[in-house]
């Protein structure tokens, strides 16, 4: 189990990619011990992309995707970006960028994500 956020900032979001395949992503990882999924997300965009906000306990959607042989569950959570830090933890294993939410579309990779965002977006900006 696993779960992500969709970082927005006004009418965009923030990308980031993948640590091995330069993929277009969103912040993820597993749900860590003792935390929500989607506190665990907001964790996950302060590490991965250096983003600081205020997640919304509301799941915008879920996710599926295979790696390693194994199936990933992912429940995405929209994060509303209050601070885009210069420097953060993973910032020399990856590429962050702020984009549009038709750019991201065009960006991400995952079919049903790519539907998670349109329908955010379409829903709530």
């Amino acid at each position: 189990m696993q779960s992500g956020v969709i970082p927005v900032l006004d009418d965009r979001l923030v990308l980031i990619t993948s640590r091995k395949s330069d993929r277009w992503i969103i912040p993820k990882g597993y749900v860590e011990k003792g935390l929500s999924p989607a506190e665990s997300a907001a964790k996950e965009a302060y590490e991965e992309a250096g983003l600081i906000g205020t997640v919304h306990h509301k799941e915008a959607g879920n996710y599926r995707y295979r790696k390693f042989g194994k199936l990933f569950s992912v429940q995405v959570y929209p994060l509303f970006i209050e601070t885009m830090l210069d420097e953060w933890d993973e910032m020399h294993d990856r590429q962050r960028k702020l984009v549009t939410p038709s750019e991201a579309f065009e960006m991400l990779h995952h079919e049903e994500l790519k539907q998670i965002v349109a329908d955010f977006f379409l829903n709530n900006i």
